[in-house]
């Protein structure tokens, strides 16, 4: 069962005084063709991050993976049993922080299980996320703009760019 989080953004009014900008639940769920749960929480779009008394809502728009050039994102993601995202990279440094149930980390190579507690630092490698338990399982991915270095990009090869993931409503497989 989805459990919407909770999300609460500060500010400043008009004076200067911290306040509490919004209390609520996050205001954005999308669902992706694996079944997996998007609940987009906040997003900057440069560093670094421009600090306002108001600003717009980033959770409200597109949905794409990466953050934009220079940003950031954070998300809580929801992976019902058997889900099985589809192999993909972006060009990201992601901090991905399981907070319940347990997921697959499949990469080219090999895979490792992950729980509660764990973390990974996935730094642009293909990928794919994968539920084979009976439970839930819901991560917190904290998403940092990155590039490729040039050493990197020429082991990779350059059609690498153009395959990289942005809309997980519509992500073509690729990879293993």
């Amino acid at each position: 069962m989805a459990t919407i989080p909770r999300r609460v953004v500060t500010g400043h009014d008009q004076r200067g005084v911290s306040v509490f900008v919004q209390d609520g639940l996050v205001p954005v769920v999308r669902t992706a063709p694996d079944g997996a749960l998007f609940y987009e929480i906040w997003g900057t779009g440069a560093t670094p991050a421009p600090i306002a008394a108001a600003e717009p809502d980033p959770a409200v728009g597109a949905l794409s993976v990466p953050p934009v050039p220079n940003g950031t994102k954070i998300r809580v993601n929801e992976f019902p049993p058997g889900v099985v995202s589809p192999t993909h990279r972006t060009q990201s440094v992601d901090y991905g922080i399981v907070l319940e149930g347990e997921v697959v980390l499949v990469l080219d190579d090999s895979e490792t299980t992950l729980g509660p507690g764990d973390v990974v630092v996935q730094r642009g490698t293909a990928h794919r996320w994968e539920n084979r338990s009976g439970r839930t399982a819901r991560m917190a991915f904290i998403l940092i703009d990155g590039a490729f270095t040039a050493d990197l990009l020429a082991t990779l090869g350059g059609d690498v760019l153009g395959g990289l993931l942005h809309d997980p409503l519509h992500a073509p497989e690729t990879g293993p």
